[in-house]
């Protein structure tokens, strides 16, 4: 589960972090899974492209932030 998108400074603007929300969405979408964006970056990403990425409902994102919560210790 990818928790936060991180592009080194000398490669930003380059259209990395975007690729990677690309392939999460798509990886998801052909694995039949649903995304609940918690990466700052990605949520703003995925409202600037609502085709790529279908929107999470509250529930999904409420569990994913409390899984998150019970396991910050491997992030």
């Amino acid at each position: 589960m990818p928790v936060h998108t991180v592009v080194e400074p000398a490669h930003e603007g380059k259209g990395i972090a975007g690729s990677l929300a690309r392939e999460l969405y798509a990886v998801a979408a052909r694995e039949g899974s649903a995304v609940a964006p918690l990466c700052p970056y990605v949520v703003r990403w995925a409202e600037r492209h609502p085709d790529e990425a279908p929107a999470a409902g509250p529930e999904l994102i409420r569990a994913a932030e409390e899984w998150l919560a019970a396991h910050s210790e491997r992030f």
